[in-house]
């Protein structure tokens, strides 16, 4: 995955949306092969915390650096982030978005095979989008993660709409990531057992 360590450094960041305060004074640091899993009620802050990290959404007050990836990128072009929706072009088939992707955010139009296998899509390549599961939507959304590599991951909620099979198997992914020198922030409801993770929960000053 990569061959220097990376580190991410998050210090007194505030959240403003809408004129309201989200959160603030968060500070928290994760090296190369480490998982940081967000907690906290509905509100507190897990997925504006998340868009703050992509370069999606404004940081009110505070600092968030990165070290150890390629320094003429920015955090959020060395990241993947997934969210809530799986921003599918309906039309298109599983096979030609996972190309896309290749083809956009890496440059490396062939092998997407072996993204739609790492998610157990491959029998579905020439289906259109719009006649996926919401499952299978799910994880044609998260192969992305496979089909262009990059360092970190940065997940919200990756579970939803996932069987017990397709949990198993991002976690199998996520484990492999970590163990590759990536990092991982996720928001999440469920324990997915990646063993040592830290846990952040918004809405209580608590970070283990």
């Amino acid at each position: 995955m990569t061959t220097s360590e990376l580190s991410l450094s998050v210090r007194d960041l505030a959240c403003e949306r809408g004129g309201r305060l989200v959160f603030e004074g968060l500070s928290f640091s994760l090296k190369t092969g480490e998982a940081l899993v967000l907690t906290g009620p509905n509100g507190a802050g897990k997925s504006s915390l998340l868009r703050q990290l992509a370069g999606l959404l404004d940081v009110a007050q505070g600092e968030i650096a990165f070290t150890g990836g390629d320094p003429e990128l920015s955090l959020g072009e060395q990241a993947h982030y997934v969210g809530h929706l799986d921003a599918l072009k309906p039309s298109m088939t599983v096979m030609e978005t996972v190309s896309f992707w290749r083809t956009y955010l890496g440059s490396i139009p062939e092998g997407a095979d072996t993204a739609l296998e790492a998610l157990g899509l491959a029998h579905l390549a020439d289906l259109p989008a719009a006649y996926l599961s919401a499952g299978q939507r799910r994880r044609l959304s998260l192969a992305r993660l496979i089909a262009v590599p990059r360092p970190v991951w940065l997940l919200d909620e990756p579970t939803v709409a996932l069987d017990a099979a397709s949990v198993a198997r991002l976690v199998a992914l996520m484990t492999s990531h970590l163990g590759q020198g990536g990092m991982i922030v996720a928001a999440t409801h469920l324990d997915l057992g990646l063993g040592e993770t830290r846990q952040l929960r918004l809405g209580v000053e608590a970070l283990t």
